[in-house]
C-alpha cells in the first residue's frame, strides 16, 4: 500500500486525462464557435452601432406674448389639433380691431373717390355740351358777320353812289361791327369753355387714379386684417401631429418668444432604425435586404426589418465641426454610414409601442 501511495506517476495521470479533455472540448467549441462566424460573416453584416429613431416634431410657437394656461404635462398622449397651451391674446385682439377699422375707412375713402370721379365725369359731360355749343354758336354768329360783311360792302357802294342815306349806310356798318363783335365773343367763350374742360379732364383723371389708390388701400387693409387674424389664432397652439409629449417645462404667466422650440411631439405612427455601419460593410449591402434586429432594452424580442436607403455622406461630415484631412498629420480612419432601417408589417405592434427614440440596438443584415 505504502509504494502505490508513493507511485506519483500514478497520482498525476487522471488530473492530466481531465485538463486533456477539458482542452480539447475548449478547441472544439472554440473552432465550431469560429467556424460559425466565419460562415455567417460571409452572408451577414452585423453592428452595435445603431439607435431607435422617430419623428420628432418641435412645438414652435409662432407669436410670443405671456402664456395663459397650458393643457398638457409630460409624457401625455395627443392627438392631431389637440390644444397644447394658449397665449395671452388681449394685443392680438386690438390689432384685429385696427385692422378693421381701417379697413373700415378704407372702404369708405374708395366710396368717396368713386363719387369724385361720378361728378367729374358728370362736369366732363356738361364741359363737352357746352364746347360743342360754343362751336354752333359761333359757326351761327359767323354766318351772321358774313351777311353783315356783305351788306355793308353792298351800302357802301351804294352810299357812294349817293343812292342811300347816310342813316342807312351807318346802321349796315353798325350791324357788322356787332356781328363781327359777336363773333369774337363766342370765340373767346369757346377757349373759356375749351380751358374749362381740359381742367375737368385732369380732375377726372386724378379721381380715377385716387380711386385705384382707395382700391389698393382696401386690398392692403384686408391683407392686414387677414394677418391680424392669423396672429390672433396662433395664440392657441395646437398639436401638429399624433403621438407623445415630451418633457413639459412651461408654466402659465410665463413669457415666450416666437420661433423659440419649447417641447416636442414624438410621433409613434413611425419607428426606423439607424445604423452606423463601417464603410468596409457596405459592399454587398442593397436597398431591400432583410435585417434582423434585437434592442438592448428587450432583448428576448427580436424585430424584422428591411433597408430603405443609405445616407449620402458618412456620418462625420453631418458633426459641427468635420474632419479636415487636408492637413500634415492625417491618420486613416474607417468611417461609418448611417443606413435607414424601416420595421416591417410583420412586427407585433404591441412591441414596436414599446420602443423608444434613442434606445440601442443590434441589427444583422443578411446580405445573401
Amino acid at each position: 500500500m505504502e509504494d502505490i501511495n508513493n507511485n506519483p506517476s500514478e497520482v498525476k495521470k487522471p488530473s492530466n486525462k481531465k485538463f486533456i479533455a477539458a482542452l480539447i472540448a475548449l478547441v472544439l467549441i472554440g473552432g465550431t464557435y469560429g467556424t460559425y462566424k466565419y460562415i455567417h460573416s460571409q452572408a451577414h453584416e452585423t453592428t452595435d452601432d445603431a439607435q431607435i429613431d422617430k419623428n420628432m416634431s418641435p412645438i414652435i410657437p409662432r407669436v410670443g406674448g405671456y402664456i395663459t394656461k397650458v393643457y398638457v404635462k409630460d409624457n401625455d398622449i395627443v392627438k392631431k389639433g389637440d390644444t397644447l397651451f394658449t397665449i395671452d391674446n388681449l394685443d392680438y385682439l386690438v390689432k384685429v380691431q385696427e385692422a378693421q377699422a381701417a379697413l373700415t375707412a378704407a372702404e369708405s375713402s374708395f366710396e368717396v373717390s368713386k363719387a369724385d370721379v361720378a361728378a367729374t365725369s358728370a362736369n366732363l359731360a356738361i364741359s363737352d355740351a357746352t364746347v360743342q355749343s360754343n362751336s354752333g354758336s359761333i359757326e351761327a354768329a359767323q354766318i351772321r358777320a358774313n351777311q353783315a360783311n356783305n351788306d355793308f360792302q353792298r351800302y357802301t357802294n351804294l352810299y357812294n353812289n349817293h343812292s342811300i342815306t347816310k342813316q342807312q349806310y351807318e346802321q349796315a356798318m353798325t350791324a357788322k361791327l356787332e356781328a363781327d363783335k359777336q363773333v369774337e365773343v363766342l370765340k373767346q367763350q369757346r377757349n373759356a369753355s375749351s380751358s374749362q374742360r381740359q381742367a375737368v379732364v385732369s380732375k377726372t383723371t386724378v379721381a380715377s387714379k385716387q380711386t385705384s389708390v382707395a382700391q389698393a388701400n382696401i386690398e392692403r387693409a384686408k391683407a392686414i386684417l387677414e394677418a391680424a387674424k392669423l396672429n390672433l389664432s396662433y395664440t392657441v397652439v395646437r398639436a401638429s401631429a399624433d403621438g407623445q409629449i415630451s418633457s413639459v417645462k412651461i408654466q402659465p404667466g410665463q413669457v415666450i418668444n416666437p420661433g423659440a422650440a419649447l417641447f416636442y411631439i414624438i410621433d409613434n405612427s413611425e419607428t426606423w432604425v439607424v445604423a452606423n455601419f463601417k464603410e468596409t460593410q457596405l459592399n454587398k449591402m442593397r436597398p431591400g435586404q432583410k435585417v434582423h434586429i434585437v434592442v438592448d432594452a428587450y432583448p428576448d424580442t427580436s424585430f424584422e426589418g428591411e433597408i430603405t436607403s443609405f445616407s449620402p455622406a458618412t456620418g462625420s461630415r453631418f458633426s459641427l465641426l468635420p474632419p479636415d484631412n487636408a492637413t500634415g498629420n492625417f491618420v486613416k480612419t474607417v468611417q461609418r454610414v448611417p443606413v435607414k432601417i424601416k420595421l416591417t408589417e410583420n412586427n407585433p405592434a404591441e412591441a414596436i409601442a414599446l420602443l423608444r427614440a434613442g434606445m440601442n440596438a443590434d441589427v444583422d443584415v443578411a446580405v445573401k
